[in-house]
């Protein structure tokens, strides 16, 4: 178990401690059930008037609550980032891998540098390039001539296909597929003619992806993920999509192919995105948004439908199947005015 004082969880954070510089924390805990020895914070204002009665060894808060707490008190600009930052310092989970297991199957030719575990039953081809402090977990492939950065981890079974490019920093989860081909075929009289995916996935550094995400290789150019990228569990990203810096997407979402995404976005859960359209920076979709065309401008897009009872939701099925007439009508009565307005 992590033990860290309040002196170095001021230095983590960049905080300001009121209090005991030696006290002790070992786990980071919900306000209301947070106990001597954790350490707990206030993100949510509505939370405030728990602070007085708050058993935590310390608190992190902004300085508009300092005078709130009982206790031990660290002050900090973001409470939720410095959350972060200690539960990262607090982090008890083990690499997906220790050492280079002897069940692992490795190609004479492949470049390991320092400190590089890989785990039982893995399968490392020709050519492959792994960086310091990689650690590749229990039955991953790598495919030929791909190159994973420094300190880099996989969890078990993630398939890595041949030249695949991987940048330092990342986190790649369970069952995971990075470079398998993209969606390409040309059809023959009815007859379906494979399209060979000729290019491959660039991963930029810091990116963390999700278990059971599929991520395609380019067909003639490569698919993109830039730096700073976050993206969650079961997605799917075809082949040619540029993901740019800092954006984050979350679970179940889907991007067809040949779609650019700008710098900071996010993308709510289950979305999903049509194929060689463009997303503007800093454009949010929220969850179930479908995205047919092309957005230009920053800002939030909605345009899943909400939940509704039972009853309600058929008489809205309803009404919209009759739009069109409803339309046409509308249409009629325009006219008809404009007909008796100029006469």
């Amino acid at each position: 178990m992590a033990t860290l004082t309040l002196a170095e969880l001021a230095t983590i954070t960049g905080g300001e401690l009121y209090g005991d510089e030696q006290a002790l924390v070992s786990m980071v805990s919900p306000m209301e059930k947070a106990q001597e020895g954790d350490v707990t914070f206030l993100s949510n204002p509505k939370y405030a008037k728990h602070l007085a009665d708050c058993n935590a060894t310390v608190v992190m808060v902004k300085d508009a609550q300092r005078e709130m707490c009982a206790g031990n008190v660290l002050v900090v600009e973001d409470p939720y980032v410095a959350f972060a930052k200690v539960a990262q310092a607090l982090d008890t989970t083990p690499a997906s891998a220790e050492g280079i297991a002897s069940s692992a199957i490795i190609a004479d030719d492949v470049d390991i540098a320092e400190d590089v575990s890989i785990g039982a039953n893995a399968v490392i081809e020709s050519g492959v390039r792994l960086a310091e402090n990689v650690v590749i977990g229990a039955g991953c492939f790598i495919g030929k001539d791909a190159q994973i950065g420094a300190n880099t981890q996989l969890w078990s079974n993630v398939s890595i296909y041949h030249q695949v490019v991987i940048g330092s920093d990342c986190l790649i989860h369970a069952n995971t597929v990075i470079g398998a081909d993209g969606f390409g075929y040309a059809n023959e009289k009815g007859e379906w003619i494979k399209i060979p995916q000729l290019g491959t996935v660039k991963i930029g550094n810091r990116v963390e992806i999700g278990s059971c995400t599929t991520i395609d290789r380019g067909a003639l150019e490569d698919t993109i993920i830039e730096d700073n990228v976050i993206i969650d569990n079961q997605m799917q990203i075809a082949h040619n999509v540029h993901i740019g810096y800092g954006t984050a997407m979350a679970g179940g979402t889907i991007v067809a192919g040949s779609t650019t995404i700008g710098k900071y976005c996010m993308i709510g859960g289950a979305s999903v995105l049509n194929g060689h359209i463009e997303i503007a920076d800093g454009v949010t979709i929220t969850g179930m948004g479908m995205v047919m065309r092309s957005i230009d401008e920053k800002g939030m897009y909605s345009s899943g439908i909400p939940l509704q009872p039972n009853k309600e939701w058929r008489k809205t099925a309803a009404r919209v199947h009759r739009i069109d007439d409803m339309n046409k009508r509308l249409k009629a009565v325009e006219k008809q005015l404009e007909t008796e307005q100029d006469a």
